[in-house]
Order: structure tokens, then C-alpha cells, then sequence
């Protein structure tokens, strides 16, 4: 049984993000490196950098931290595909997440792409995490 890399790069970013640390290290994949690259030009994470430890590459991310109403740190990762259950949708169905503040991130043909990426290209896919 294989390990699920976007649900380890997922959960290190959320697990990060609620104990409000600033740097979050993440095993080194084409997709995780993709999925990095998108949040880095979403605006949700600040900084990535590869970095090789005994023979090991690993991506070392800096963390955005945005404050809500209330004071608190808070951005908001929700699987949508997984393993056991694959949630695919054309780019006429693609959801929109809060009007639009929110990203989807979605694994396509043409490589991991957000939602406003897909729509524009007219392709869909996967549908992998929400993220507002």
C-alpha cells in the first residue's frame, strides 16, 4: 500500500498553520513541488526552498498566516478527492469557493492547475483540495 503524498503535504500545512509555526517541512515529490508552486502564487505560503539532507530532498515552506474576525490564525484545507473515492468535474462544473476567494486546487491532464487555470484552458479533472 502506497502512501498518499498530497494528504502528507496537506495535513503538514494544516497541522503547521494551527500551532502558527512559520516554516513547515515537506517530503520532496513532483506533485507536492507543483501543489507548493501553486500555493506560493496564490499567495498562501510566503517561501520554498529545496533542501538535500542525507541524500533526501525536502521542501522547507515559510508559511502566510492570515487573521481572521477573531484574532486567530486560520486558512482552511478540505480534501475533496481521495484514494478510496475520486471526485472528477469538466470545467462547465467546477465549483466556485466563497465567489471566488477560495482556490480549488485540481489535478488535470495538463498538470496540477487551480480552478481559474482550468477555466480558462477549458479542461477539467481531479478535483484535489478546496483551500479559502
Amino acid at each position: 500500500m502506497g502512501r498518499d503524498t498530497i494528504n502528507d503535504l496537506m495535513n503538514s500545512i494544516r497541522n503547521a498553520n494551527m500551532d502558527k509555526k512559520r516554516t513547515v517541512r515537506i517530503a520532496y515529490t513532483n506533485i507536492t513541488e507543483n501543489i507548493v508552486k501553486k500555493l506560493l502564487r496564490e499567495g498562501f505560503i510566503e517561501n520554498v526552498r529545496k533542501h538535500q539532507e542525507n541524500n533526501k530532498y525536502f521542501l522547507v515552506s515559510t508559511l502566510r498566516h492570515r487573521r481572521n474576525r477573531k484574532g486567530t490564525y486560520r486558512t482552511i484545507l478540505k480534501r475533496i478527492s481521495r484514494p478510496g473515492l475520486r471526485i472528477y468535474s469538466n470545467h462547465q462544473r467546477i465549483p466556485r469557493i466563497l465567489g471566488g476567494m477560495g482556490i480549488i486546487i485540481l489535478s488535470t491532464s495538463r498538470g496540477i492547475m487551480t480552478d481559474r487555470e482550468a477555466r480558462l484552458e477549458g479542461i477539467g479533472g481531479e478535483i484535489l483540495y478546496y483551500i479559502w
